[in-house]
């Protein structure tokens, strides 16, 4: 008991020093530092955990509630000018618990016990050590519901068991019992130092504070000759008077809703943040384009962040900005990217006014080439030099006589590019249908091949063979099948 004494005497030591240099440090401090006394009345317990069989039905039902009180003084000291304060405390507290027990008369012929009552009286000085935030209620700041949690540190000061007993109902003997407690270390001793966390909510009303609170042990306070756990719990209601400050009281704190530095009462826009240049009000887009006037190279034309809130340059001001066009250095289209309107064939009409777009023309015929005419006596020609082709008896091999048409035939061709020609190739019915069609492909082929060997260019020469296809005459008759085997040239435009 008496080292238990030694040890909270130094520990209050200790406390009452870093107390007193906290006051001394807050009087320092350019903030008012309040000095107060509090105290209440609570209800405490001791939430106990063991292993005994049968405890939580025989014992724990018989466990109740003491009453108690505290009593003490608190400190406050303001932490900015953000309504939080650090709010340090000591404070005289009893704890402890209730056992109460009566048997029924079975039970008290089997104990010889009428009644059992015992109550655990545990006193302590604690210190608190808690952050406070106010919420104002007027607008002077005197009036405020409060909010209020941190941990303790309890040194234990006294204690005692008290067992009253009724031990038999014929000779009615009674029982009354005061055992101090013991505090240290070892088996049925009580812990010199307990600690927890503990919650306060209530108002401040001026100088009274009316609050309820919590508090809820984490340390395990008694050693008891079984396995088990001990923490204390307490739920109370408290006064606090404040008495005295120090220091200069900290100006109060004007509203700011919008929490943009400036106060309700100087801000024209006190529900959206702005800046104190604009009164409180966000900074003034005229645009309305999303870039602020103080940051809007073009104020009063609806632009883009990315070019300080000017609209995206159009270098060759064809109405379609840099950033689309494609050709931003000639005036063109909107529909074309930006750029001109094209011109694929290169004759100097855009696409949209030629009308044969992919072939080069005049402006006078739209963009399409002035188309030529094969004359009548162009085609009379060609079907005469065409009569005088010749071929050896079933055979492609052209004969002597024919050359001097063809060579005719490659100086009408050279002479007129713009001229294509097809040859084709037919035979009469004698012989068989299939070698016919044969034969007169090549008989077509060797034309061809011949004009190309004298210079025209074979994109312009087509050959098919068409065998005993579409005779000209009967070839019942000699004469028919003659006029039958034959070779057909046909003029047509290159460039129609």
């Amino acid at each position: 008991m008496n080292a238990g004494f030694h040890l909270l005497s130094a520990a209050l030591k200790r406390r009452v020093f870093l107390f007193l240099f906290a006051i001394g440090c807050g009087a320092h401090l350019q903030a008012q530092v309040r000095l107060g006394l509090m105290g209440g009345v609570h209800s405490s317990k001791v939430l106990e955990s063991n292993n005994i069989p049968g405890w939580d039905t025989t014992t724990k039902p018989f466990m109740t509630n003491r009453t108690g009180f505290q009593l003490g003084v608190m400190l406050e000291v303001p932490i900015g000018q953000s309504g939080l304060f650090f709010q340090p405390a000591i404070y005289y507290i009893t704890k402890g618990r209730r056992y109460n027990r009566t048997y029924d008369s079975v039970s008290s012929l089997i104990t010889d016990t009428v009644y059992s009552k015992q109550t655990l009286n545990l006193n302590y000085v604690e210190i608190p050590l808690n952050l406070t935030y106010k919420f104002p209620l007027t607008a002077n700041h005197k009036n405020s519901f409060i909010l209020s949690a941190g941990p303790y540190v309890s040194f234990i000061y006294s204690g005692s068991n008290i067992k009253n007993e009724s031990l038999s109902a014929s000779t009615h003997k009674y029982s009354s019992e005061s055992d101090p407690v013991t505090i240290g270390k070892g088996t049925n001793s009580y812990q010199t130092v307990d600690i927890g966390l503990n919650g306060r909510a209530g108002f401040e009303l001026g100088n009274v504070v009316l609050s309820a609170f919590f508090s809820q042990g984490l340390s395990n306070f008694y050693t008891a000759p079984y396995q088990g756990t001990f923490h204390h719990q307490v739920i109370g209601a408290s006064l606090g008077i404040w008495l005295a400050s120090s220091g200069v009281r900290s100006p109060v704190k004007k509203k700011d809703t919008d929490k943009d530095g400036v106060t309700d009462d100087q801000d024209l826009c006190p529900l959206v943040p702005g800046k104190a240049a604009w009164h409180g009000c966000p900074v003034p887009d005229s645009d309305h384009d999303g870039v602020d006037d103080e940051h809007d190279s073009c104020r009063t034309i609806a632009g883009v962040a990315r070019y300080n809130g000017c609209p995206v340059p159009d270098s060759d001001h064809d109405g379609v900005d840099d950033e689309h066009d494609s050709c931003r250095n000639v005036a063109g289209f909107a529909r074309y990217n930006g750029c001109p309107i094209p011109d694929r064939d290169g004759d100097g009409i855009n696409d949209e006014e030629d009308k044969c777009p992919d072939s080069a023309g005049t402006a006078e015929n739209h963009g399409c080439p002035v188309v030529k005419e094969i004359k009548k006596e162009a085609t009379e020609q060609i079907n005469y030099i065409a009569h005088n082709i010749l071929f050896t008896s079933a055979s492609d091999h052209l004969t002597d006589s024919s050359y001097t048409a063809l060579n005719k035939l490659s100086d009408i061709l050279i002479a007129h590019p713009e001229w294509n020609l097809g040859i084709e190739g037919y035979t009469d019915n004698s012989g068989i249908a299939a070698k016919n069609l044969v034969l007169s492909q090549q008989r077509a082929d060797a034309v061809r091949n011949y004009l190309i060997s004298k210079g025209i260019a074979g994109s312009r020469l087509s050959a098919t063979g068409y065998g005993q296809q579409k005779p000209i005459a009967d070839n019942r008759t000699p004469k028919g099948r003659a006029a039958n085997r034959r070779v057909e040239l046909k003029l047509s435009l290159a460039n129609p």
